[in-house]
């Protein structure tokens, strides 16, 4: 009876959770340069509103049971793939990666909105974590990713909240965003929205910063109204 109960309970729950993802009003096909804790979660999100992706990495075989799990609009494919793919694309590496994908995919990624997730992390990225700390990471990703319609997005939230509190209730947690581009932010926004959680338009590239590692606001999972009030963006 207990298993059974369980059962019920589990169901009951995604039950309401999916009444509570619905489809986009307006399907985009997403690349996903980088299908980790982050690019994985935000794929589940946005495959299940509708949006049409590929996920990518190095060894795209070992994405295919999560592709086929995603259902048919989600393919596996490389990252050059996912750049050519993408009306927007997702760039979710360690944050010392990212001026190689600004490289070798520059041809695919020109023009293109491109959400950027990556921290720097001395212990991991090395000495270019320390100087791009200082400078803002909005301002070192424009110059990794140059050509592209560039938004910092989801960087400021840990993967367990982004994985598991979309549609939160009664607030929906809020996601951070910087851009100099306004037609990307109202993208960057619409896919924020789509995932389940709120965006908070924080102003230009040089203001990203203002949620970068350290921050106020940065992993502590505030709804929107808390984001703009410590950002004195009211």
């Amino acid at each position: 009876m207990k298993i059974v109960a369980y059962l019920l309970a589990a169901l009951m729950s995604f039950n309401a959770f999916a009444a509570d993802a619905p489809k986009t009003a307006k399907p985009l096909k997403i690349g996903i340069i980088g299908t980790g804790d982050i690019g994985g979660a935000l794929a589940r999100h946005w495959a299940k509103a509708g949006h049409r992706l590929i996920i990518s990495s190095r060894h795209p075989e070992k994405l295919a049971g999560l592709a086929k799990e995603l259902g048919p609009n989600v393919k596996a494919g490389t990252p050059r793939e996912a750049a050519a793919f993408g009306e927007v694309i997702l760039v979710s590496v360690p944050y010392h990666a990212t001026a190689q994908v600004g490289k070798d995919y520059a041809a695919e990624l020109k023009g293109k909105v491109v959400l950027d997730t990556g921290n720097p992390y001395p212990s991991r990225d090395g000495e270019m974590a320390v100087r791009d700390r200082q400078r803002g990471t909005g301002v070192a990703s424009k110059e990794y990713l140059p050509g592209t319609k560039l938004v910092r997005a989801f960087n400021a939230i840990n993967a367990g909240p982004l994985a598991n509190e979309a549609f939160r209730k009664p607030q929906r947690i809020g996601i951070p965003l910087a851009s100099d581009y306004p037609d990307a932010l109202e993208v960057a926004e619409q896919l924020v929205s789509d995932a389940g959680f709120d965006p908070v338009v924080v102003g230009n590239l040089s203001r990203a910063r203002e949620f970068d590692y350290g921050s106020a606001v940065y992993v502590q999972s505030y709804p929107a109204a808390k984001i703009r009030e410590i950002l004195k963006l009211n």
